[in-house]
């Protein structure tokens, strides 16, 4: 069974030969990925109206336990905001303000508000992905993902998905495996 058979009953390609289907920052982060990698990461075109995770795989048959959510904390202590991306199972929820709050070292811990995550990453909201996110910003992967056989996930924009390894998620630039990321 490939990687890319998590995408259902879409047709993926390998990453690096659509750059058309990739937000610029992931493209770019594709590029300086070892090419043994990058290799591992398929994409699909989808309508962008299903990029919502729950729609997604109702329309396309991707397992929801197959796909992770990438989102985007703001960690406030003062003045100083700090951000951390999570990577946590569909079918789970990111310990906000537990576990990612500590991680920031944060007093008060959130959702990024969704100009601030697109402004910051350079991605389409609801295409926000691990690959490709800030080079100081700590990639938090809940070890259930790393675990992961395969796991869909955004690909910068709303118009497409990638799928790859769990394991590669864990090895992605800044990634850190967390127990009991997602709740």
């Amino acid at each position: 069974m490939s990687a890319w058979s998590v995408l259902g009953s879409l047709h993926a390609v390998p990453a690096l030969d659509r750059p058309d289907l990739l937000g610029e920052p992931v493209a770019h982060a594709l590029k300086v990925l070892d090419p043994a990698d990058a290799a591992l990461v398929g994409v699909a075109e989808i309508d962008p109206g299903l990029a919502d995770t729950a729609a997604f795989c109702e329309a396309y048959g991707s397992p929801l336990d197959g796909s992770a959510n990438c989102v985007v904390v703001a960690g406030r202590r003062g003045e100083t905001v700090s951000y951390a991306a999570c990577l946590v199972l569909a079918t789970t929820r990111a310990d906000v303000n537990g576990l990612v709050r500590k991680r920031l070292n944060a007093r008060k811990a959130s959702f990024a508000p969704m100009d601030d995550a697109v402004a910051i990453t350079g991605m389409e909201y609801g295409g926000i992905t691990p690959i490709g996110l800030p080079d100081d910003w700590p990639v938090l992967v809940d070890a259930a993902v790393a675990a992961a056989p395969a796991v869909v996930i955004g690909s910068g924009v709303r118009h497409s998905k990638l799928a790859l390894p769990g394991a590669l998620a864990a090895r992605l630039p800044g990634a850190e495996v967390v127990d009991g990321l997602g709740r």
